[in-house]
C-alpha cells in the first residue's frame, strides 16, 4: 500500500473508555484513555500527559463538545501548565459516536509514516467523510441541530420518532414509510450505538438506502444522551474503514510548514499551536472535493 510505519507513533487519546472503539484492523493502535480528568488531582493529570509526551513525542486528544466543562478545563489547564505545543486538543463539531469513529481512524493512521502535525491535521480533513446522526424518540431538548417549531410540537405525540443528521449537513425528518436522509455518495461502513429506543429503521431502512457495505454495533457513548437531549435514541455514523483509502486521502493533500512551530501540517491551521497560515493555500474543502472521485461509489 505504500505506507511505512513509525517506531514511536503519536498517541491518540480519548476522554473515556467508551470512546475507545475496538480495532478496525490489525494496524489500529490502542487509544490512550484519559478517564476521570474532572475527578482526579491536577498533579495526576499533569503527570499522565507529561508521561505520554515523553513516550510518544506528541499527543492528540480527540473529545466531544458534550464532555463535562470540568474535563475541557482540565485539559486546557494541563496544556497551559506544561507549556507544550506537543499536545493537540481536537473538538470537532461531531456527535459523540462520530468523535469515537474519528479517533479510531486517527489510531489507524498513527501506525503510518505520517508526521504528528499531518496526523493531527488529518482529523479536520476526515470529518468531511463522516455522516453522523441519530434516530430520536423526541427532539424537545435537541439544541445542537436546527429544529423547527412543528417538529418540537410533534415530538410530544406518543410514538413519534425523528431521524436527525447532524453532520455534514443538518437534516431532520419525522419517521414515515418513505422517510430518508441525504447520505454519502461513496461506499462506507456504518457503526450503530443503541440507547433506550427500539427500532430497526437505522440498521434496516437507512442502511439499505445508503447502500452500507458493513454494519457493526458499539456501546452508546456516555456523552450521547447529553448531546442529543434524550436517552431514547439510536446513534449512527458512517465512515471509510480502509486504512489504504484514509492514507491516500491524507497524503494527497498538499503539506505546509507551520510558520510558528515549524511542524508539517495540511490545511490552514496548526492543531498543535493553533497558528493560522499567513499565506493563502489551496482550501481544504476544495481539495476534499477534488479527492471525492477517488473514493469507490456507493
Amino acid at each position: 500500500m505504500g505506507y511505512g510505519e513509525l517506531r514511536v507513533p503519536t498517541a491518540i487519546a480519548v476522554t473515556g473508555a467508551d470512546m475507545a472503539l475496538s480495532a478496525q484492523d490489525e494496524r489500529t493502535l490502542p487509544a490512550v484513555v484519559l478517564d476521570g480528568l474532572d475527578r482526579q488531582p491536577l498533579d495526576h493529570s499533569l503527570a499522565a500527559l507529561q508521561t505520554l509526551i515523553d513516550q510518544h513525542g506528541h499527543v492528540i486528544v480527540v473529545y466531544s463538545r458534550a464532555v463535562p466543562p470540568a474535563v475541557d478545563q482540565r485539559l486546557r489547564t494541563v496544556r497551559s501548565l506544561l507549556e507544550s505545543d506537543r499536545i493537540a486538543l481536537f473538538q470537532p463539531e461531531l456527535p459523540p459516536l462520530g468523535i469515537a469513529v474519528l479517533a479510531r481512524q486517527l489510531r489507524q493512521l498513527a501506525s503510518c509514516d505520517l508526521s504528528p502535525g499531518v496526523l493531527a491535521s488529518a482529523g479536520r480533513l476526515l470529518t468531511h467523510y463522516l455522516h453522523a446522526g441519530a434516530l430520536l424518540g423526541s427532539v424537545a431538548r435537541l439544541d445542537r441541530v436546527p429544529v423547527g417549531l412543528k417538529s418540537h410540537a410533534k415530538s410530544w405525540v406518543p410514538g413519534s420518532q425523528f431521524a436527525v443528521l447532524a453532520h455534514p449537513q443538518p437534516q431532520l425528518v419525522r419517521i414515515a414509510p418513505d422517510a430518508t436522509l441525504a447520505g454519502p455518495e461513496f461506499a462506507t461502513s456504518m457503526l450503530v450505538a443503541r440507547g433506550q429506543l427500539q427500532s430497526d429503521w437505522v440498521s434496516g431502512g437507512l442502511a439499505t438506502s445508503w447502500r452500507i457495505q458493513g454494519l457493526r454495533e458499539a456501546p452508546l457513548p456516555a456523552e450521547s444522551t447529553e448531546w442529543w437531549g434524550t436517552s431514547k435514541l439510536i446513534e449512527f455514523c458512517t465512515f471509510l474503514p480502509d486504512l489504504s483509502v484514509l492514507y491516500q486521502l491524507v497524503t494527497s493533500v498538499r503539506q505546509n510548514i507551520c510558520h510558528w512551530c515549524g511542524i508539517d501540517v495540511i490545511g490552514d491551521r496548526c492543531v498543535f499551536c493553533s497558528a493560522t497560515a499567513p499565506v493563502t493555500a489551496v482550501p481544504e474543502l476544495q481539495q476534499q472535493r477534488e479527492h471525492q472521485h477517488q473514493l469507490p461509489a456507493g
